[in-house]
């Protein structure tokens, strides 16, 4: 007997026997990535990084790697210059996402309706299109922000925000409104409302959708490489990107690099992960 559920459904085999099989495929990449960053280079070249299964002691153990990583890069720097973009990256449009999705669902003006939609439609729109002219708007012809971190985070905060919009307003359609109702009658503005009713609510939603946002914005090259480029300012990808040499050389450095990228991403992911399926499917249905 496979037993129930805690919502009384009973357990599938297949689906365990699947996300099994789809945890194992996600993770072998990861170890052997982690294997390899303490490898030398010349046994990486020579052997598989599975020979620390049939070999462990003679697998060509190292942490120069690592000690290169520090002394002889900028990875360091570039590290917390992607802390510096990923966070307000993160929550400035999840700040404004959250009013404007407060806004359509609680509040009545005119043209509510359009403007949702209009906001939803910037969704397919690639943001692909948007570089060309906001590089003008950017560049030393126009404001003098490329380089600079608050050009990232406008561009991140922008290009978040339909979907946030989004998703924050669906999951808070699914509010009690005889909560928001009895916060009017006892004299509630909507600031006060927002703060004290919604927003602890909406918590789920909230941090699903910042979990996905900052691996988005962590992530990113194409921004961070157009918009802050390859100086002092880059983040932790775009030095990664430029490590690996023509010839291959830095094949060494740049496996312990991403390993170590993947660090923060992981413990931001594995604080909130609790939060992402509630967050992401209470909205969808409504009733």
């Amino acid at each position: 007997m496979m037993g129930t559920m805690k919502d009384g459904r009973p357990r599938s085999l297949t689906a365990i026997l699947t996300m099994i099989v789809l945890g194992v495929l996600w993770t072998v990449p990861t170890i052997g990535l982690l294997v390899t960053s303490f490898r030398s280079r010349e046994d990486a070249a020579t052997s598989g990084w599975w020979r620390m299964f049939t070999d462990p002691l003679g697998g060509g153990w190292t942490v120069e790697n690592y000690t290169r990583l520090f002394a002889g890069t900028s990875m360091g720097d570039t590290l917390l210059n992607s802390v510096i973009v990923a966070v307000p990256g993160t929550v400035l449009p999840i700040m404004l996402a959250a009013y404007a999705a407060y806004a359509f669902t609680f509040m009545r003006f005119p043209g509510k309706d359009v403007l949702f939609i209009l906001i939803v439609a910037l969704m397919v729109v690639p943001i692909q299109v948007a570089f060309q002219p906001l590089l003008d708007l950017f560049g030393p012809r126009g404001l003098g922000l490329n380089g600079q971190f608050v050009a990232v985070w406008l561009l991140h905060s922008g290009f978040g925000m339909p979907l946030a919009i989004y998703t924050l307003r669906n999951y808070m359609a699914t509010l009690p409104t005889s909560v928001i109702e009895s916060a009017k009658i006892d004299g509630a503005s909507h600031f006060q409302t927002f703060w004290r009713l919604v927003a602890p609510m909406s918590s789920p939603a909230i941090a699903a959708f910042a979990t996905l946002q900052f691996l988005w914005v962590w992530n990113d090259l194409l921004i961070a490489k157009l918009f802050l480029g390859g100086g002092a300012n880059r983040t932790i990808i775009v030095d990664l990107q430029q490590m690996l040499g023509t010839q291959g050389q830095g094949a060494e450095l740049l496996t312990a690099g991403a390993f170590l990228s993947m660090i923060i991403p992981m413990i931001v992911f594995f604080s909130l992960q609790r939060f992402l399926v509630r967050g992401m499917t209470a909205g969808s249905v409504k009733g």
